[in-house]
């Protein structure tokens, strides 16, 4: 069965980088989103390719729920403009909440920690506790050196081929949009609890 994509989770920089086009991508994504009526669920700051692609979502009238930490918030970068802002303790409940709200996750360009939400909901759908498809918009080939780390490790014996095959992976917003939408996990997974043991 395909994803049903009410809101989609970005992870994306807080800088916009030193290309265009990584600030062209997150406004062309932004504005694809509000105008397909998915929300959009990202880390709440106003700076970077962040606040270009809330701003964008919410030019073009769509929603846009932003998770972050009080620790962030208080040092003013926090979006006050959004749909919905959600403060919350630590990085930890961030990602969880972020986990929660969105149907799918899409990574824009972006430095450490965007590598690293990427990689948490990508090891999440490897283990089953999530289902929900995970894309990079690859942008002026910046995920480039990444996508070959990933075939890489395949050939290496660190990763199967279905959990490789959890990334898509495209430059144009419209068709990863569709790669989301069209994911069918390969595979489910139930967890089973201390009490049923």
């Amino acid at each position: 069965m395909a994803a049903t994509l009410q809101r989609l989770g970005v992870y994306c920089g807080s800088n916009a980088g030193h290309r265009p086009a990584y600030a062209e991508a997150a406004r062309a994504l932004g504005t694809l989103l509000a105008e397909e009526n998915i929300g959009l669920v990202y880390g709440g700051g106003r700076v970077g390719l962040m606040g270009i692609i809330a701003d964008a979502v919410l030019e073009a009238g769509g929603e846009a729920i932003g998770v972050i930490p009080y620790s962030l918030a208080q040092r003013e970068v926090a979006h006050e403009g959004l749909t919905e802002l959600r403060l919350v303790d630590s990085m930890h409940e961030r990602k969880a909440l972020m986990a929660g709200l969105a149907d799918a996750f899409v990574a824009l360009p972006g430095g450490l920690g965007t590598l690293e939400e990427l990689a948490e909901a990508l090891t999440w759908s490897q283990l089953g506790i999530h289902q929900k498809p995970c894309g990079l918009l690859n942008v002026a080939g910046y995920y480039d050196g990444l996508i070959a780390f990933f075939d890489h490790a395949e050939d290496e014996g660190f990763v199967r081929a279905q959990h490789r095959d959890l990334l898509l992976v495209d430059e144009h917003p419209p068709a990863l949009l569709t790669q989301l939408r069209a994911f069918e996990p390969t595979k489910t997974t139930r967890w089973i609890t201390r009490r049923e043991l």
